[in-house]
C-alpha cells in the first residue's frame, strides 16, 4: 500500500512496457518510423496506447473521435481496440504525415474503420454536432494545439455520450504546470484546461501520471451543469 504516486525510473518504465505494453508488428513498424521524424517527440508513448486500448475495451467503445492525428500510432492503437463495425473519426490540420498514418492503418487492417478529416479540429467537431451526431460517441482522444484543448473539452461534450471518456494528452507539460514562473502560451494554456475540467460537474475526472500526464474525463449520466465538485 503507499500514500503516494511511485516515482517512474527508466527501469521502472522498461518493466511497465514489458509487462503492460502488446504492440501489434504494425505499431512497433509505426513507432520505428516516427523515430526516424525531427518531430517525432510529438508522438505517444506506447504505454499511453496501450492504456487507451483497454479504456476502449472497457467502455465497449464502437464510435471514437481523436484530434490530432500526426503519424497515426495513436489512431492505430483506439482502432485496433475498436470491434469490426467500429468507427474512428481523425482530425487533423495536416496532411503532412497522411500518408505514414494510412499505410500503417492498411498494414494493420483497420484503415476502413478511420475516417481521416483535414481541417481544423474545432470545425469538424462543430460540422458533426451540426450534422446531428450529438451523443454519438463513446471516446475521444485529444493530443493537438494545447490553447484549443478548452474549445475541444467543449464541443466533445456534446459529442460523446453519457458514460463515455474524454481524454487528453500532454497535461502535465513536462512538470511545467507546477512552475509559476513558466507562463508560456503552452503551459498557461494547460493549467487553465486543467482547472476547467477540475471544475466542472459534467465529468469524473482524473490526471493519470502516464506519458507527460493523461486526463480522463467520464461524462456523468446526469448533467448538473458547470460547478464546483
Amino acid at each position: 500500500m503507499s500514500l503516494q504516486t511511485l516515482p517512474v525510473t527508466e527501469e521502472l518504465v522498461r518493466y511497465i512496457i514489458a509487462h503492460g505494453v502488446a504492440e501489434t508488428p504494425a505499431m512497433v513498424q509505426l513507432r520505428a518510423d516516427t523515430a526516424k521524424l525531427a518531430n517525432a517527440q510529438m508522438q505517444i508513448s506506447s504505454e499511453q496506447g496501450q492504456f487507451m486500448r483497454v479504456l476502449i475495451e472497457l467502455i465497449g467503445a464502437t464510435r471514437a473521435i481523436e484530434v490530432g492525428t500526426f503519424t497515426g500510432y495513436s489512431a492505430l492503437a483506439v482502432a485496433t481496440a475498436l470491434p469490426e463495425d467500429g468507427t474512428l473519426i481523425c482530425c487533423d490540420i495536416s496532411d503532412e504525415h497522411a500518408s505514414m498514418a494510412r499505410a500503417a492503418w492498411q498494414t494493420a487492417g483497420v484503415a476502413h474503420k478511420i475516417d481521416l478529416r483535414i481541417a481544423p479540429g474545432a470545425r469538424t467537431l462543430q460540422a458533426l454536432i451540426d450534422d446531428g451526431h450529438a451523443g454519438a460517441f463513446d471516446f475521444a482522444f485529444v493530443d493537438a494545439d494545447k490553447p484549443g484543448y478548452g474549445a475541444y473539452f467543449d464541443l466533445l461534450m456534446q459529442l460523446v455520450r453519457p458514460g463515455g471518456v474524454i481524454t487528453f494528452d500532454n497535461t502535465l507539460a513536462a512538470g511545467r504546470v507546477v512552475d509559476l514562473t513558466n507562463q508560456t502560451e503552452y503551459a498557461a494554456a494547460i493549467r487553465a484546461f486543467n482547472d476547467t475540467v477540475a471544475q466542472d460537474d459534467r465529468v469524473t475526472s482524473c490526471i493519470v501520471p502516464i506519458g507527460d500526464g493523461f486526463t480522463m474525463a467520464v461524462k456523468r449520466r446526469r448533467d448538473p451543469g458547470r460547478g464546483a465538485k
